[in-house]
């Protein structure tokens, strides 16, 4: 089907669930991300709200095609109707034999239940959702070894987004070929986008993969809510790409989007318009990077500290950036981070560098 995840880094869904077929053991765990602490998206959790049972029979699929023994749908702490929905939709399937011992008489068994998290943004990292599961601090975890092979308490594991799963029954039922009729060559299927911001129509949406952003923008967005014209997305979470307008022509498609500095990631696209301060928009991610930093590795936990104080002085007084120096510290939190948290900051404050260069200059020297 070329079902890519959803969660943010679009990799093959098919070969993340072979690397977890391939091992023999007896306990496997397949694990539904749905911590989903973007500012600006709010997919996950409304498929929860809407019809938890698609996303209770993809994980089962995904348990029985990979062998599992055991799924967790991981939601943070606080978001009472999708947690509720949840237990809900697991209580039926046990009372109609979707769950448990032996399921509809196939020898297959697997047990499903809700793991919840507080409010820690990191914990939505791969291998810090299992040290929240196991009732840890939420941290990452060095890799290798990858969840596959050593996952939660320590037995293979597979993590996957709610949208990801969500598709599988459609898929089963309806083939693959059917599914690949939607969507781009390289991003077959739709997309779940959340718009907000400066759009006169914000909300949820599902719109065919391959679609332009000035499409999703003017044409289902409705366009600015404003008087002023669009300046800005910011793009799949605080760790994704700032889009200006000149490549609103870009199709929603993982890889065109990437070409562009972009990330679709978990689907949510904040507008702002043209009176937006860019590098106040910059302190703004910064400043949310650092308050969530989880504190384990040095080039994060300093690292989004400095860059914030950086922003501050050029924003609030007549301080100016050492551009190498800033150009030093995107590199240091890139290479030297223990997972994207850290590593994945850069990337909007680029793309911010790259589209609006003559804005920011008089703050650099």
């Amino acid at each position: 089907s070329g079902l890519r995840g959803r969660g943010g880094a679009a990799f093959s869904t098919g070969i993340k669930w072979s690397f977890l077929a391939g091992i023999n053991s007896n306990i496997k765990y397949i694990l539904c991300n749905c911590e989903e602490g973007d500012p600006g998206a709010f997919n996950d959790k409304g498929i929860l709200e809407n019809d938890p049972h698609m996303l209770l029979e993809g994980l089962i699929l995904a348990g029985y095609a990979t062998g599992a023994s055991n799924g967790h749908i991981f939601i943070r702490d606080g978001h009472e109707i999708p947690i509720e929905n949840s237990r809900k939709a697991i209580e039926q399937a046990y009372e109609h034999n979707l769950l448990g011992e032996n399921i509809l008489g196939t020898g297959f068994s697997y047990d499903v239940e809700v793991s919840l998290t507080g409010d820690s943004y990191v914990a939505g990292e791969e291998t810090a959702l299992m040290e929240a599961i196991e009732g840890k601090r939420s941290m990452p975890r060095f890799k290798p070894p990858f969840p596959a092979a050593f996952g939660l308490w320590g037995k293979p594991s597979n993590i996957n987004n709610v949208k990801t799963l969500s598709y599988v029954p459609y898929i089963i039922k309806e083939g693959s070929e059917e599914y690949k009729k939607i969507g781009s060559e390289s991003s077959s299927g739709t997309a779940i986008v959340c718009l907000s911001g400066h759009i006169k129509r914000p909300g949820m949406y599902e719109i065919e993969m391959g679609m332009t952003i000035k499409d999703l923008l003017q044409n289902i967005g409705g366009g600015s809510s404003t008087k002023n014209e669009i300046k800005l997305l910011q793009t799949g979470g605080p760790l994704g790409g700032v889009l200006g307008n000149e490549d609103f022509d870009v199709k929603i498609d993982f890889d065109e989007m990437s070409k562009v500095g972009a990330i679709l990631g978990s689907g949510g696209i904040i507008v702002a318009d043209s009176t937006t301060d860019v590098v106040d928009l910059i302190r703004t991610l910064v400043a949310f990077n650092q308050f969530e930093s989880c504190g384990k590795c040095f080039p994060c936990r300093l690292g989004t500290k400095r860059g914030h104080e950086l922003a501050e002085k050029a924003l609030h007084s007549n301080y100016k950036i050492d551009r190498k120096l800033f150009t030093d510290l995107l590199t240091t939190l890139e290479q030297g981070s223990l997972c994207a948290h850290g590593g994945g900051i850069p990337l909007p404050v680029r793309n911010a560098l790259q589209y609006f260069d003559d804005e920011l200059r008089p703050y650099f020297n």
